[in-house]
């Protein structure tokens, strides 16, 4: 167990309206079941505690891409989504805001119960994470959300955040099992990645050095237990600017999605018939889903698949999201009775893109991009939290 990274982020108030909430966990159990479906149980919680893909998949489900609101939304979402399904996804959220976050224990423990796992172990883990980022380590930030992220396999993951009103930000801290021994051995700081080393179990007889690790856990500094090897500073302004992202990466998404059809690619013929915007969304979904750990670097890009809700980069264009849900749901529904090939070619798109990097030199103008999609956000049903969207009557913008 080890701190795996940290996000400090605008400490934002305000609430998720209704449209978007339901999208939000619709979208979310759809990318955890393809990610299930692809890597495993094991990679749903490697990622939950990466701090770049986290803010990746927040920004992808249409929330605003830097403000402290991300993390309560998406868990909130995550959990509605996936714990009605758990016993069949073999993934349990426990914990969240508040009040819920005292409820973590005794929900273990009935996890416990269930699946056989050490429920005494997982609320210690539960317990030390938050005492480590609430009292051990005196930063300023007070704790109010705490998430456990736990598979019927043992491994799990922390989430939590905590706010501190003098600096009017908010610190999100995450946790991941995989790396249980670094409390009795020295922590592999500054490697930059996902860790592919063997999966914990903590039900098994070989961890048994593992568990008496973790018992331990006490007796060790505060500062062995904190080695983090990520961590993402988001900038105090809300609107999204060209050193956001990586305009290399977005002008490649962008290229596909407006300059070629699906027609013109084969691994794409599954996907004929959905328009260029609609392409744009799955192809930064599809990222999110088969990305690995280095594509996360400027969670800001994925704000270009559904917007945000509050009108940065610009408003969520409803109907292009209820198509790339649908779009994915039914490729996860298909891929369950044998037939994978809408998912091979959601995953395609990303190849592609990334493909296209290479030779791909971006000449576009950000801004214009930008205003574009606001000047065009009507035709998608365009909403933000302040109402939707109507039609402008200047013209249309060229990008390229």
């Amino acid at each position: 167990m080890k701190r795996s990274g940290s996000t400090d982020l605008p400490l934002h108030y305000g609430h998720v309206p209704p449209w978007l909430a339901q999208r939000m966990a619709k979208l979310g159990l759809a990318i955890t079941e393809s990610i299930l479906a692809e890597y495993g149980k094991a990679e749903v919680i490697r990622r939950m505690s990466n701090p770049f893909w986290f803010q990746s998949l927040g920004a992808v489900m249409g929330m605003d891409w830097h403000s402290s609101g991300i993390t309560t939304s998406v868990m909130g979402a995550l959990k509605k989504s996936i714990n009605p399904l758990s016993k069949e996804l073999g993934i349990y959220i426990c914990g969240g805001k508040g009040k819920y976050s005292r409820e973590t224990p005794a929900e273990l423990l009935n996890i416990a119960d269930k699946t056989g796992l050490n429920g005494m172990e997982l609320v210690r883990a539960s317990k030390l994470s938050a005492k480590v980022d609430n009292t051990a380590i005196q930063d300023g930030f007070q704790l109010y959300l705490h998430s456990f992220i736990l598979s019927s396999d043992g491994d799990w993951a922390v989430v939590q955040q905590g706010m501190s009103n003098f600096s009017s930000t908010a610190r999100r801290y995450h946790w991941h099992s995989e790396n249980l021994k670094s409390f009795v051995e020295e922590p592999h700081a500054g490697i930059c990645g996902v860790n592919q080393g063997q999966i914990l179990n903590l039900t098994a007889n070989e961890a048994s050095k593992t568990r008496t690790s973790m018992l331990s856990l006490t007796d060790e500094a505060p500062a062995k237990m904190i080695t983090e090897i990520q961590k993402l500073v988001m900038p105090a302004h809300h609107d999204v600017r060209g050193k956001d992202v990586d305009l290399k990466r977005l002008g490649s998404i962008l290229w596909l999605a407006q300059e070629k059809k699906p027609t013109d690619f084969e691994e794409l013929l599954m996907l004929e018939g959905m328009g260029p915007r609609t392409l744009q969304s799955m192809a930064l979904v599809s990222e999110v889903i088969y990305g690995t750990p280095s594509r996360f670097s400027d969670p800001a890009r994925y704000s270009f698949a559904n917007g945000g809700k509050d009108g940065h980069p610009f408003p969520v264009p409803v109907n292009v999201y209820d198509e790339t849900l649908t779009t994915l749901q039914k490729a996860v529904e298909m891929a369950k009775i044998g037939n994978s090939d809408k998912l091979q070619a959601i995953k395609s798109l990303h190849e592609i893109a990334r493909n296209a990097e290479h030779d791909f030199t971006p000449n576009m103008d950000f801004d214009k991009v930008i205003e574009k999609e606001r000047t065009d956000s009507w035709k998608y049903g365009g909403r933000t939290v302040f109402g939707k969207e109507e039609a402008p009557r200047n013209k249309q913008l060229k990008l390229f």
